[in-house]
């Protein structure tokens, strides 16, 4: 493709632009987009899309392989939970509407084939001033608009799953929640935690909130003879023992209490009805089961509860 095709593309498809980069690691980062034109006011833990053509290159050089001339020129988007700083430059707290940018969290997935079209291979080859595509408008029921100031706000994900948390979180503290904020975070490494620095800010300086951290890979997760040996640790291990209140700060009380669980299916367990209404949940044992098990319910559009869900795939 000519240097010049590419640019009519871009002139065609993208509405905004790369202003800042933070590389976490080599494979996970925060995006900061200003789109060109002003949107809709957005709440905290919606998603919107984000594309790029197929055209673009991808960070490990690998080219798409389709021989359609007209796939070659589409658009991939996928949709992505919008993040937030939390804290501006100053210290301050600030909403995701409080910002001129869009903030995404992604994690970059690699594999040998680019069929289909992979995008985040692509957003990781980027530099700021690069332009992209981004949805006009944010979506999901995926929020903390009907919590009341004194209850309390369990925020559990794994992985980028944690980028709407980051927004309700700034959210419900710029609104001057009272109640009990926990945010427990499951990732591979601790260097995946790419918000660990302000979310231990925030622990500093609010006395209700509090952020719990929980790997899988780290050599106290898998060498039994490490003087710290905890074992893999997942949310629902945490939230299915004894000292989950000691941990996240106080009780699980279902009357009082709201759960949020974003990020991969198998963590959050929903489960499926049978034709003669019998509930399952899936195998292994999911969030959603450990919290039904202590009380919790299941918020659906037509029968409110305080178990609520965001998968990310």
């Amino acid at each position: 493709m000519t240097p010049e095709a590419r640019d009519d593309l871009q002139r065609s498809h993208y509405n905004a632009r790369v202003i800042h980069i933070r590389r976490v690691h080599d494979d996970l980062m925060t995006l900061r987009v200003a789109p060109d034109a002003k949107r809709r006011p957005t709440l905290a833990g919606q998603y919107t899309l984000v594309g790029l053509g197929c055209w673009e290159d991808r960070i490990d050089g690998l080219r798409s392989g389709t021989r359609n001339s007209s796939a070659a020129e589409a658009l991939i988007r996928r949709a992505y939970s919008i993040s937030c700083p939390i804290l501006d430059d100053n210290g301050a707290l600030t909403r995701i509407d409080d910002l001129p940018f869009l903030e995404f969290y992604v994690n970059c997935i690699r594999k040998p084939a680019d069929d289909p079209p992979m995008l985040t291979p692509r957003l990781f080859a980027l530099h700021e001033g690069d332009r992209l595509y981004v949805g006009p408008h944010s979506h999901g029921r995926y929020t903390v608009e009907t919590i009341g100031r004194s209850e309390n706000v369990i925020l559990a994900a794994t992985g980028t799953g944690e980028a709407p948390h980051n927004a309700m979180v700034a959210e419900l503290l710029k609104r001057g929640h009272i109640g009990r904020i926990a945010v427990v975070t499951c990732v591979r490494y601790r260097a995946d935690l790419g918000y660990i620095a302000v979310h231990r800010a925030l622990e500093r300086r609010f006395v209700n909130y509090r952020y719990v951290p929980l790997t899988t890979r780290e050599p106290e997760n898998a060498d039994p003879s490490h003087p710290d040996y905890v074992g893999k640790s997942y949310l629902q291990d945490l939230f299915a023992s004894e000292c989950v209140a000691q941990r996240i700060g106080f009780p699980l009380d279902p009357s009082r209490t709201h759960v949020y669980l974003c990020g991969a299916p198998a963590m959050i367990g929903l489960p499926r009805s049978t034709p003669e209404g019998d509930i399952h949940f899936p195998e292994p044992t999911g969030m959603v089961e450990v919290l039904v098990h202590l009380g919790f319910h299941l918020d659906e559009p037509h029968n409110p509860g305080n178990i609520h869900y965001e998968k990310y795939w």
